[in-house]
């Protein structure tokens, strides 16, 4: 089996990914919208003692409220509650009724942290600045590395991009059911879009190499020596990093959860599209950019 057929059993497999993804968006089983994005209210409180989380929800039951409960800290004493659709007069009567009715079982309760509220105007504002945000930095990317190495390269690199953020957005869709949608994912998604780029420029730059070496080669051939002559350095690095990341999805809170879970798929994502997806990408651009200018330059020639 060549690379050619392997590249396109990687693109079958994401286009399986964003199709699944997309169906089970249009069933109503899309991405878990946190508050930043939908809008809410979020509170955390220190119990005093460990904590049930049944307890804290049979409370927001009896005031007719669908809340998420979290229950965190090294004591399992603290929980995190996050409450979608409610306007913003209504916070502190939710919080004097809360506490109110969770002070039969733990009366040493008290606030934590403070109270987040986010209108869904202000939500829609973060998602359209999250997608501006990824927009500019694609654009620049491309504009750089067209400049840098050809525009080949730039425009395979920014389809590079599209497909980890496409992916990293399809599994916030399956994961839905663990993990919300809240600002840190944005700030995860714009990490791995600098992560992903670098893993492909390392890459690119040694295909550059390559091809001054025996400009001749087939581009194919080309991307195969250096994506083996690179994979070394990607494990690596890619390895140390998710120890890190992983370490924290498993110790850490809830919000930090948010944030590690989106960075690992997107830096499995960035190391699958860098080294199975974007050089080809790049050969087969390059190829048929390569054969228009020596179709034009055969027409020129016959019209000479």
């Amino acid at each position: 089996m060549t690379i050619k057929n392997h590249q396109k059993i990687c693109l079958t497999v994401s286009c399986c990914i964003f199709v699944l993804a997309l169906i089970l968006s249009l069933f109503g089983h899309g991405i878990n919208e946190g508050i930043d994005f939908a809008g809410g209210m979020a509170m955390e409180y220190t119990m005093g003692k460990e904590v049930v989380q049944a307890d804290v929800e049979e409370v927001f039951n009896a005031m007719g409220i669908n809340a998420a409960v979290t229950v965190q800290g090294a004591n399992r004493d603290e929980v995190n509650i996050r409450i979608k659709d409610i306007a913003t007069e209504d916070v502190q009567t939710i919080q004097q009724r809360f506490v109110e009715g969770i002070s039969e079982k733990y009366p040493d309760v008290q606030q934590s942290g403070e109270v987040n509220y986010v209108g869904p105007v202000a939500g829609r504002t973060l998602l359209a600045n999250a997608f501006w945000s990824v927009l500019i930095a694609s654009a620049l990317m491309l504009v750089y590395i067209a400049i840098r190495f050809d525009l080949s390269s730039g425009l395979a690199a920014v389809l590079g991009l599209i497909h980890d953020v496409l992916m990293m957005l399809a599994f916030m869709v399956l994961l839905r059911s663990i993990v919300q949608m809240n600002s840190t994912f944005i700030a995860a998604m714009l990490t791995i879009v600098g992560y992903s780029i670098n893993n492909t420029i390392v890459i690119f730059d040694r295909i550059r190499e390559n091809v001054k070496k025996t400009p001749s080669a087939d581009r194919v051939d080309v991307v195969n020596r250096s994506v083996k002559e690179c994979l070394g350095r990607t494990l690596n690095t890619t390895i140390t990093t998710l120890i890190t990341i992983v370490a924290l999805y498993v110790m850490g809170v809830s919000s930090i959860k948010e944030f590690a879970l989106p960075i690992i798929v997107g830096i499995l994502s960035g190391v699958y599209s860098a080294n199975m997806i974007n050089g080809y990408t790049w050969a087969l651009l390059d190829e048929r950019i390569s054969s228009r200018k020596k179709g034009a330059k055969k027409t020129s020639a016959v019209r000479a």
